[in-house]
């Protein structure tokens, strides 16, 4: 399998296993069109028409609203194996900005290359699936933002990461890569950085988990899910609904 497609596939087959043909037709739409963007560099920016979305490849990309004062408010994580909701197409251009926070591999798939994949009813079904739990994700990281302490906030964050590198193969059960800052945290979890640090100082005091040189490293993973009140559930990793083809 080329290695293009193969980590949205193993992340779709959480769903459905895919006919080999589906896989391969996948991979080679993903293949097509590959891009590089270096940190901090735009794939697309808010009030760009919509003509393009993308498969990440390789490394951590962003979405985000800056507020008028400056303020940044990251919204989602697209990581390796993440492709964007294929019905974006529909809403002409972007309502917010995507952004590399490290560089970046991606796919670049066209409306028409879009169309062609959902002719095939288990890839629609699958990438329907895919939409799906995105918005679930959003909605956890709501409840994040407006509920939870900052030490489960960011418990909740690490452990979220954690389950989705797992399965496309990008994390062991130590602990993974993070290439993001303190500041990039800070963003997502609508707290300052300093407080990210001193929260992070706490985990490691507390023996949970240690954030160190864009690597995190568990000590304690059921510990720091018990404490960060995480539950996997909604990011459909392991559906029942997963039978073969």
């Amino acid at each position: 399998m080329n290695m293009v497609g193969d980590r949205l596939i193993r992340k779709l087959e959480c769903r459905a296993l895919l006919p080999m043909e589906d896989k391969w037709v996948l991979s080679a739409a993903a293949a097509a069109s590959v891009f590089r963007f270096g940190a901090h560099e735009y794939l697309l920016k808010q009030g760009a028409p919509i003509d393009r979305i993308f498969l990440i490849i390789e490394g951590f990309a962003a979405r985000y609203r800056l507020l008028p004062d400056g303020r940044r408010q990251i919204t989602a994580f697209m990581l390796p194996g993440d492709i964007c909701d294929v019905r974006s197409f529909a809403l002409g251009q972007m309502d917010h900005s995507i952004i590399a926070l490290s560089p970046v591999e991606a796919s670049v798939l066209t409306a028409d290359a879009v169309e062609r994949l959902q002719l095939r009813p288990r890839l629609a079904t699958t990438l329907a699936w895919s939409a799906l739990v995105q918005q679930s994700i959003a909605r956890e990281w709501l409840v994040n933002v407006g509920h939870r302490t900052s030490f489960e906030r960011l418990g909740h964050l690490l452990c979220e990461l954690f389950e989705r590198l797992r399965v496309v193969g990008l994390a062991q059960d130590e602990g993974y890569k993070l290439p993001l800052t303190q500041s990039d945290i800070a963003d997502t979890l609508a707290i300052s950085p300093v407080h990210v640090n001193r929260t992070l100082m706490e985990m490691r005091r507390s023996e949970l988990v240690t954030f160190q040189s864009r690597h995190v490293v568990f000590h304690d993973y059921a510990a720091l899910s018990r404490a960060a009140g995480f539950d996997p559930a909604y990011l459909h990793l392991h559906s029942p609904n997963t039978v073969p083809v």
